[in-house]
């Protein structure tokens, strides 16, 4: 099943269980995933990094609005008036 998925998605699902590399994915699948740095995860661990990725995501991308918001906050201005000091 996950087998199935976009190479895309493959790495993605890789590098948020294995976030320090050590792998290269030399096709689309979890059996293309070639380990050279990193301990192998099994295709158990891979299908379950597939069902739990979207909820990851999800939060990751909460967590970056927060902050910036956060920040943008803290500094007093709006997200536009930050994009005209960084152009």
């Amino acid at each position: 099943m996950a087998d199935l998925i976009k190479m895309e998605n493959t790495l993605d699902v890789l590098t948020m269980l294995i976030p320090g590399g050590g792998f290269t994915l030399s096709g689309d699948s979890f059996a293309d995933v070639e380990w050279y740095e990193a301990t192998p995860i099994t295709q158990a661990q891979f299908d379950k990094g597939v069902a739990d990725y979207a909820a990851w995501k999800a939060a990751q991308d909460a967590k970056a609005a927060s902050d910036k918001a956060a920040i943008l906050a803290k500094l007093g201005i709006t997200a536009d008036e930050a994009k005209l000091l960084l152009s």
